[in-house]
């Protein structure tokens, strides 16, 4: 019993180091810094909504639970079916990646695959809480504070 709680307390520390939970403005610089402002058109303050209401700005975000059965990863919701590979199911795999590097504190990743799916037609639209919460909304609020 007691090593089932020492190995439950080492898994929670390998997990925490994996996982980030941005603030927003640190976000929007990250987001800055990886060219993402205006990039196909959508300023800071889009990518930045967009992932407010997708995923809280944390890293580790998973939604297991899709009508298709597909998943969504990471700090912009990435989904299985069209844009990273899982192990459960067939993917598109548009951005030649496995998901589960979407789950890491590093974004770069996610950042490469987030200019990749906002090439498609859909551009922003892809992201179905971008569409409700952002899309031609005053974003001002999302950087006011952030002294970029």
């Amino acid at each position: 019993m007691r090593s089932i709680l020492v190995i439950t307390i080492l898994s929670y520390f390998f997990v925490a180091d994996e996982a980030k939970i941005f603030s927003k403005c640190e976000l929007a610089r990250k987001l800055k810094s990886m060219g993402m402002d205006g990039f196909h058109g959508y300023s800071l303050a889009n990518w930045v909504c967009m992932a407010e209401y997708e995923s809280n700005f944390n890293t580790q975000a998973f939604n297991g639970r899709n009508s298709n059965g597909s998943s969504d990863y990471g700090v912009f919701q990435l989904n299985s079916k069209w844009w990273c590979k899982s192990n459960s199911h067939s993917s598109a795999n548009a951005c030649n990646i496995m998901c589960s590097k979407f789950l890491d504190d590093n974004i770069n990743d996610d950042i490469a695959c987030a200019k990749r799916v906002v090439k498609d037609p859909n551009g922003m639209s892809a992201w179905v809480a971008w569409v409700k919460h952002c899309k031609g909304k005053d974003l001002s609020k999302y950087l006011a504070s952030c002294n970029l």
